[in-house]
C-alpha cells in the first residue's frame, strides 16, 4: 500500500511550567542527584503537584543504606530548586512556601533480585515491556515536523520569559501545530494554537498574540505561515492562574509530548524519574538511537525500531524494524545488524550511551528526542556515530 502523500497532521507540546512537566522535572532532578552520588543508584520516583502541595513517592536505592537515609534530607531542597528555576512564585504555588511531602522508600528486594547482577547471572531488565524508537528525514533533527516545531516555539518563549525580555509571560504554556504535507513532505502550517499563562490580568488574547507571534514566526520555516493559517492564541481568554494551582500535575503523563507527538508508535511506559536499568527509559533511548542511525545512514527515509524485554532477563526478547516502504534494504537485515552492533542488554545500553550520569533533568521538558548530543553525555542517544558500521553491516 502506498503511503498518503497529501494530508495534515497535528502534534502538541507543553512548557516546563505545565503541571505535569513540573512533576517530571522534580522526579528527574531527584534521579540526577542519586546518580551523582552513585552511578549505579536505583530510582523510580513519582511526583504529584497541586495547589500549595508537592508529594514525592517511589523507590530508591544506594549500596550503603545508611547513606541513603542521610540523602533523603536533600529531597526538599531539590524540589524547591526545580520550582524556583521554572519560575513559580504565585500566591498558591511558590517555591518558598509550597508544602513538600517525601514518601520515597527503599527499592523492593524482589525487584532488586531480578535486576541486580549476581554470580553468573547478568543484570536483568527492570520490568517487562515494549519500547519504540523512530526517525524520519523531514527535519534536520530527523524528527516529525509537528512535534519538532511545537517544542521549538515553547523553548523560545521560555528563553525570553526567563531573560526578562517578555516579563508578562508566565511559566505554564501549551502549543499545538497542524502541519500540511504535500508529496509526503511538510510544507506549511494550517493552524497554530498557543495558550500561555500571562501575569497581567488586563491582557486580552490579542495582547498575548502580539507578544508571542514574532517568536513563533522566528521558529517556523520561512513560508510556512500564510494568509490561510489559523491562529488560536489563548482561545479561552484570560490565563492568569497556571501551573499546579490551576490543574494538578503528575509524573509521566505527557508520554506523547516526550516522544514523537503521536506520529510514531509508543510502548506506553513513561521516562521521567526512572534510572537507566528501567528499560522503559533506556531501551526507548536505544531504539531512537538505532532508528536515527538507520535514517542518517541513508538506509531508509523513515524507520521504527521495537525492542521487547522481560523483567530480570538481560537480552531483548525481540528486535523489530519497519522502514514503512522507504527502505533501501530489507528490514530483516537491519534487525540483524542492530543486534550485532549494539549490546541491547540494560547494562550494554547504559554503557554504550553512557547513561549512568546525572544527565536527565534536562530531558524533562521540550522532548527527549530531537535534541543535540551534548559534550557531557546528555542526549547521547541523538548521536549518529553508528552510520558507517550500519552501512557496512547491511
Amino acid at each position: 500500500m502506498t503511503a498518503r502523500q497529501n494530508y495534515q497532521f497535528t502534534s502538541e507540546s507543553v512548557s516546563e511550567g505545565h503541571p505535569d512537566k513540573v512533576c517530571d522535572r522534580i522526579s528527574d532532578a531527584i534521579l540526577d542527584a542519586f546518580l551523582a552520588e552513585e552511578p549505579e543508584a536505583r530510582v523510580a520516583c513519582e511526583t504529584f503537584a497541586t495547589t500549595d502541595r508537592v508529594v514525592i513517592g517511589g523507590e530508591v536505592g544506594l549500596s550503603d543504606q545508611e547513606r541513603l537515609k542521610d540523602y533523603m534530607g536533600k529531597i526538599d531542597t531539590i524540589a524547591r530548586d526545580c520550582i524556583r528555576d521554572i519560575g513559580y512564585e504565585q500566591d498558591r504555588f511558590h517555591w518558598k512556601t509550597v508544602e513538600i511531602t517525601n514518601l520515597l522508600h527503599e527499592q523492593s528486594a524482589h525487584i532488586a533480585q531480578g535486576v541486580n547482577a549476581s554470580g553468573t547471572k547478568e543484570e536483568g531488565a527492570g520490568d517487562q515491556g515494549i519500547m519504540f524508537g523512530y526517525a524520519v528525514d523531514e527535519t534536520p533533527e530527523l524528527m516529525p515536523a509537528p512535534i519538532c516545531y511545537a517544542h521549538a516555539i515553547l523553548r523560545r518563549l521560555a528563553e525570553v520569559r526567563k531573560s526578562g525580555a517578555e516579563p508578562t509571560l508566565g511559566p505554564d504554556a501549551k502549543s499545538q501545530l497542524t502541519v500540511r504535507y504535500e508529496g509526503g513532505k511538510p510544507v506549511g502550517v494550517s493552524s497554530i494554537v498557543l495558550s500561555t499563562q500571562h501575569l497581567d490580568p488586563a491582557m486580552t488574547s490579542a495582547d498575548v498574540r502580539a507578544v508571542v507571534e514574532p517568536y513563533i514566526r522566528q521558529e517556523l520555516p520561512e513560508g510556512w505561515i500564510d494568509d490561510a493559517t489559523e491562529w488560536w492564541v489563548n482561545p479561552t481568554g484570560k490565563f492568569v492562574i497556571g501551573g499546579p494551582d490551576g490543574d494538578a500535575g503528575l509524573t509521566g503523563r505527557k508520554i506523547i509530548v516526550d516522544t514523537y507527538g503521536g506520529a510514531a508508535l509508543h510502548g506506553g511506559g513513561a521516562f521521567s524519574g526512572k534510572d537507566p536499568t528501567k528499560v522503559d527509559r533506556s531501551a526507548a533511548y536505544a531504539a531512537r538511537y538505532l532508528a536515527k542511525n538507520v535514517v542518517a545512514a541513508g538506509l531508509a527515509h523513515r524507520c521504527t525500531i521495537q525492542l521487547s524485554y522481560a523483567i530480570g532477563v538481560a537480552k531483548p526478547l525481540s528486535i523489530y524494524a519497519d522502514t514503512h516502504g522507504t527502505g533501501k534494504v530489507h528490514e530483516s537485515r537491519i534487525e540483524t545488524a542492530v543486534g550485532q552492533l549494539m549490546d541491547l542488554s540494560p547494562r550494554g545500553i547504559r554503557e554504550h550511551l553512557g547513561l549512568n550520569k546525572p544527565i536527565f533533568q534536562r530531558t524533562a521538558a521540550y522532548g527527549h528526542f530531537g535534541r543535540a548530543a551534548e559534550a557531557d553525555g546528555g542526549f547521547s542517544w541523538e548521536r549518529t556515530d553508528l552510520t558507517e558500521a550500519l552501512k557496512a553491516a547491511v
